[in-house]
């Protein structure tokens, strides 16, 4: 059973789950109020670019602390508009942590910049002050912008990180996609008060899911503007901001009613109303989703403390209370004599679902051509070793047990 206090209700979900043997390591909660919220969009004459999207962003701005948010299509999508709107492009050098997935540093190339991999701290996968001020100091050229990762939940130091970065007058993006409702020493993530912007993930997976979506949030107005512009092609309907009143004013100098004007390349990166109902309605659930993903954590921790040093849960910071996205550990896979493969698939032939957090970017086929081949000894230390397990809100409280027991037989032989 789940600590006392944490055995959270749930509401019945709209449709049964498929009865699979499969325990995934995560997967989303789709309840009744969240299928009455999207159906409600479908016969409301909006389907996208409607209010919803605008409650959306007004419900998550007030929910991480910062002053404007913008929807995007994607995380990815919102990492390179929030860069964009900074003015990285072609000739700037970005550091982004060895350890996250392929969308943070991809943002930074797809504004044409270059990417410089910070090292992570070998336990928790986190870039840290000092492997961002060696990622700084090893750049072929000044760094304009950083991206620190929230991994799995588990928050970087960003005072220490923002320190570092205004000393060396480099922007920093949060990339908060595993992070909604996480604080560390008081810092909410996604706040944006140590940052230029932050930015979210709503894929199914995560901890809150709109089917696919993002968000960018800042304190910035005129960066969450030109983000809104980005987004949606680079067009503006506002008249003060209309460089040709021939083409775009009437003789009293009010926008025709079918006035629009692009002021610069911009994208389809739109979030739809119907993702934005979801996220919406999820939404309200985030700190019922927070409790259940905690105590099952800590169920977890209980069961896996036997196991110590074989298997070791990769724990917040102390001054961390964290919005799990990922409950990781570290497995000695030489000392049970089996590979992590062997270990995957043995979980895999029992119903459950694991996965790894992640590869090494510098080792990925496009990025080990583009700046040759390099192993830094933090990332390839996390790597090694590091495992997610079964962590979503509609686990059952025996779940976690079955988990356990599995890894236990496999790790004592």
């Amino acid at each position: 059973m789940s600590p006392a206090g944490h055995n959270l209700p749930f509401t019945k979900p709209a449709q049964p789950l498929a009865m699979t043997a499969s325990l995934p390591y995560g997967r989303h909660l789709i309840e009744d109020d969240d299928v009455a919220a999207v159906t409600a969009v479908l016969t409301s004459g909006h389907l996208t670019q409607g209010p919803r999207v605008q409650a959306f962003e007004a419900a998550l701005a007030e929910r991480v602390g910062a002053r404007h948010a913008v929807a995007t299509s994607s995380c990815s999508t919102a990492l390179q508009l929030a860069l964009l709107a900074l003015d990285i492009g072609p000739g700037d050098l970005v550091v982004a942590p060895a350890m996250t997935f392929l969308s943070t540093a991809t943002a930074a190339r797809l504004c044409g910049a270059e990417v410089v991999f910070a090292d992570v701290d070998p336990v928790t996968g986190l870039m840290t002050p000092e492997t961002f001020l060696e990622a700084l100091g090893s750049a072929p050229g000044s760094v304009k912008a950083a991206l620190p990762v929230h991994l799995g939940g588990r928050m970087a130091d960003m005072a220490g990180i923002a320190a570092v970065a205004e000393e060396a007058g480099v922007l920093l993006v949060e990339d908060c996609a595993h992070a909604p409702g996480s604080v560390r020493a008081g810092y909410r993530a996604g706040s944006s008060a140590r940052s230029a912007a932050s930015c979210f993930s709503f894929h199914p997976v995560k901890t809150l899911a709109c089917g696919e979506g993002g968000a960018v949030t800042t304190n910035d107005p005129e960066l969450a503007a030109r983000v809104g512009r980005l987004r949606n092609h680079g067009v503006t309907h506002d008249p003060a901001l209309m460089t040709d009143p021939e083409l775009s004013l009437d003789e009293d100098g009010r926008r025709h009613p079918w006035s629009y004007e692009q002021l610069e390349l911009g994208f389809n990166y739109r979030m739809t109303d119907i993702e934005a109902a979801l996220g919406l309605s999820q939404l309200a659930k985030l700190d019922r989703f927070i409790a259940r993903r905690a105590a099952l954590a800590a169920e977890y921790d209980r069961l896996l403390a036997p196991l110590a040093p074989i298997v070791r849960p990769v724990a917040p910071a102390p001054d961390e209370t964290p919005s799990l996205h990922l409950y990781q550990v570290h497995i000695d896979f030489p000392a049970i004599g089996l590979t992590r493969d062997e270990v995957m698939r043995a979980l895999h032939e029992q119903g459950i679902g694991t996965q790894v957090h992640y590869i090494p970017l510098y080792r990925q086929p496009y990025f080990k051509a583009r700046y040759g081949p390099m192993r830094l000894p933090g990332a390839e230390a996390f790597y090694a070793g590091v495992l997610a397990l079964p962590l979503f809100p509609a686990m059952a409280d025996g779940d976690v047990g079955r988990v356990a027991a599995a890894l236990a037989a496999l790790s004592t032989g």
